[in-house]
């Protein structure tokens, strides 16, 4: 499950909880295999939040996925078929809850603080932590998906429905970057 790159590593998967580290280690591995970097939130998430359309969203990840090299990241189930078909590795951020809160954290303050664009014109809001709504709090959605998560991808290595992706599932930092170090 972990280790070398995959020779021939064409179009890659990386999903894990929200904090985890997804778009920063594909946009790390996208460059290093010089092959486009999709990231999913930017395409679902409109200008003012606005979610795309599920069949939107299908159709515009239909396109991506038609190409011959690519990276996506994001944890769509709502795209996940599409991807997972024509995709030949899935990298799985599987990292303990402590590193995930505090990368969460860290990432959510910097980027108010920065008043960073995220996509679309969109920023994270300091009224949003105020929020015990997941929806709207990001830090609240990575504590509560977090279980779903794991649990989910730790299954998707045994289903036999994506048998021929090659899984990578790090559980520690240190392990991610290893493996970009040999790509």
């Amino acid at each position: 499950m972990t280790g070398a790159a995959v020779p021939g590593m064409r179009r890659v998967s990386v999903v894990g909880t929200t904090g985890s580290g997804k778009s920063t280690f594909a946009a790390t591995l996208a460059a290093r295999l010089g092959v486009p970097h999709i990231e999913l939130d930017a395409i679902y998430h409109q200008p003012g939040w606005t979610p795309l359309p599920d069949d939107e969203l299908r159709r515009r990840i239909s396109e991506v996925v038609a190409g011959d090299a690519w990276v996506v990241d994001g944890n769509y189930s709502t795209v996940r078929d599409l991807v997972w078909a024509a995709a030949d590795t899935v990298v799985v951020l599987a990292y303990p809850r402590g590193v995930v809160m505090r990368r969460v954290v860290a990432r959510t303050f910097g980027r108010m603080r920065r008043r960073q664009e995220l996509w679309n014109g969109n920023r994270e809001r300091w009224t949003n932590l105020l929020s015990l709504n997941p929806e709207q709090n990001i830090i609240l959605w990575s504590w509560h998906t977090y279980d779903k998560n794991h649990k989910r991808y730790l299954e998707a290595l045994s289903d036999s429905e994506w048998a021929h992706l090659k899984f990578h599932r790090f559980v520690h930092p240190e392990e991610a970057v290893e493996f970009l170090s040999n790509v």
